[in-house]
C-alpha cells in the first residue's frame, strides 16, 4: 500500500481514526489519537492528512517546535503511514498564506474529510472557536505500508 487512494480507503475504513506520532528532542516519541482525513493543504496545495487539534496540547507544541509528523491508519492488520512537514492554521498558528476568515469552514471540511457530521455547525464553530482548535496537515511527502 503506497498510494493516496488506498490510504484514503483504510481511512474511511475506520471512520477517520489515527496514530500521529512526533518525535521530541531527546528522540522519544510522543503519540497520540485523533480523527483524521485526507483533504489537500489549502495554502501549498499539496495532498496532505488532516485534523483537528485542541489549542493548548503537547502535540502543538511538539509540531511547532520539530516541524514534521508521521499519521498512521490501520484496520486489522493493513496499515498506511503518511509522514512530512506540518502546517498548523489556527488562532495561536496564523498562516499568511490563508485568511483567518477562513478557519470555521477549513474546521468543518477536517472534520467531514475524517468521516464526521454535525446537526449544528453554528454549536460546532462556536466549540472549535472557544478551545483554540487548530487545524493540522501532515504533507503526504512519504507514504509507507504494506506491499
Amino acid at each position: 500500500m503506497t498510494k493516496l487512494d488506498d490510504v484514503r480507503a483504510l481511512a474511511a475504513q475506520e471512520t477517520g481514526l489515527a496514530t500521529v506520532a512526533i518525535a521530541r528532542a531527546d528522540g522519544t516519541v510522543h503519540a497520540s489519537v485523533v480523527n483524521a482525513g485526507l483533504l489537500d493543504d489549502p495554502v501549498s496545495g499539496r495532498a496532505a492528512v488532516a485534523f483537528v487539534a485542541a489549542g493548548g496540547t503537547k502535540k502543538l507544541d511538539l509540531l511547532r517546535e520539530r516541524g514534521n509528523a508521521t499519521v498512521v491508519f490501520r484496520r486489522g492488520w493493513t496499515w498506511a503511514a503518511v509522514q512530512g512537514p506540518a502546517r498548523l492554521i489556527g488562532p495561536d498558528d496564523p498562516d499568511p498564506g490563508f485568511d483567518p476568515a477562513g478557519l470555521p469552514r477549513l474546521l468543518r471540511d477536517i472534520f467531514t474529510a475524517a468521516g464526521g457530521t454535525h446537526d449544528d455547525w453554528d454549536t460546532y464553530d462556536r466549540v472549535m472557536a472557544e478551545e483554540r482548535r487548530c487545524a493540522v496537515f501532515v504533507e503526504a511527502a512519504r507514504i509507507s505500508g504494506p506491499a
